[in-house]
């Protein structure tokens, strides 16, 4: 990942943690029933995830008290903005950006001495079944101080007030204990410690639960999408949803996705994109084996391209220019399927939501396509960093090269 680093592109945002806030951060742990980190240092992400932790943990969802449970830590203002690394839910930064719109003066007075534990609560205390997910509506954004400081504050102006009654203010034992209030919280009366209780209503999301799961609600018919082969199977033993459930493999998913007008395709329109280069050149180099070349070279040098390709066997040299095949013969003769000439992995590659989508409903589809099928290295960054990882760790050094290149071109 030293590479990535370098690059800035390996969760460059994330804010560092040390400190009074590992502290908090702890209290705000214990709070919403979790065990406090051993770590004196880590960082954390817009929603109060931290890597590190996960990593000290075993699981990316240590925010959560089961899968219909998550929560997010906010202990700087710094967090505003910042991307979400290891999303549960498709939508988890859109509830941290209205978090921050609405709090984020109180959050900036918050936290200067503070943390605040958040609550996303669904009003589903556990799944029990896959179609479970279905339930999703509105989520209630709940705010929780750690050390009760909003309490806190209601307890020490009881103390103000009853210090201004009578002869009060020459009572010593009142005195105490309002120096040791303000010794210990500080001055609370001037501050707005209030978080009132926000509202998120979902449309179409995914989220991690049930092994990642697709839920598409804003179309002809809902459809649900596995990425869990147990648990879609479990899923269509289900008789009463009125939905349509597929594996995130089925074929039937594409075509279906076609037919509600989801996603789209246009080989000739794509033929000219540096999309379409990107992924014909990702097939090109999982192809390529024992090159006297770097393979960056020879992914972005014309006659070195030409030159490996050629070395190929004419199935896998068909495989790679398959659309390029299809549309010559496509000009000749009508006669001809997509599926006879492109590979079924490249074809799906060069889908793309459809352009009716709002913008929120393209990055969910997206995201889904880049799922289906991996092909385009600079997507995959952008819509699933976590796969994206896992596979940038099984490529070929030159190979890395070039993909660092690609992204930090496109940013």
């Amino acid at each position: 990942m030293q590479k990535l680093k370098q690059a800035n592109l390996y969760r460059s945002e994330l804010i560092p943690i040390s400190g009074k806030l590992v502290e908090r951060y702890n209290q705000c742990l214990k709070k919403l029933g979790f065990t406090p980190t051993k770590l004196t240092q880590f960082s954390i992400d817009g929603i109060g995830y931290s890597p590190e932790i996960a990593e000290e943990k075993g699981t990316t969802m240590y925010l959560n008290n089961g899968e219909a449970n998550p929560h997010a830590i906010i202990i700087s203002p710094l967090q505003k903005g910042k991307p979400v690394y290891s999303e549960f839910h498709s939508f988890d930064r859109e509830m941290m950006k209205q978090v921050f719109q609405v709090h984020g003066d109180k959050i900036n007075d918050i936290t200067r001495d503070s943390a605040i534990c958040i609550d996303f609560d669904q009003n589903i205390d556990a799944y029990y079944e896959p179609l479970d997910v279905l339930k999703y509506g509105k989520v209630n954004i709940k705010f929780h101080l750690i050390n009760n400081l909003d309490q806190i504050q209601k307890d020490q102006q009881k103390l103000i007030e009853l210090f201004k009654q009578g002869n009060n203010f020459i009572d010593e034992t009142l005195h105490a204990q309002l120096l040791d209030s303000a010794k210990t919280y500080g001055d609370l009366r001037g501050r707005d410690l209030s978080l009132h209780s926000l509202q998120y209503q979902t449309d179409s999301f995914y989220t991690k639960s049930f092994g990642g799961v697709y839920v598409l609600r804003d179309f002809i018919t809902p459809i649900v999408v596995f990425e869990d082969l147990k648990w879609y199977k479990q899923a269509i033993k289900d008789t009463t949803h009125d939905v349509i459930i597929f594996h995130i493999q089925q074929p039937e998913l594409m075509e279906k996705l076609r037919d509600h007008v989801i996603i789209e395709h246009d080989l000739e329109a794509a033929l000219n994109t540096e999309r379409y280069q990107r992924i014909k050149k990702m097939e090109f180099a999982m192809a390529l084996k024992d090159t006297q070349h770097p393979i960056k070279d020879i992914l972005n040098d014309a006659v070195l391209f030409k030159s490996y390709l050629n070395r190929l066997d004419i199935e896998t040299r068909k495989r790679i220019m398959g659309v390029e095949l299809y549309l010559d013969k496509l000009a000749i003769s009508n006669q001809y399927k997509i599926s006879d000439i492109i590979e079924k992995n490249l074809f799906n590659a060069l889908h793309l939501p459809h352009s009716s989508l709002t913008a929120r409903h393209q990055d969910l589809i997206w995201k889904l396509l880049i799922n289906v099928s991996p092909r385009d290295v600079l997507f995959l960054y952008w819509y699933d960093k976590e796969e994206f990882y896992k596979q940038y760790n099984t490529w070929d050094d030159s190979f890395k090269d070039w993909v660092i290149e690609t992204i930090s071109n496109n940013i």
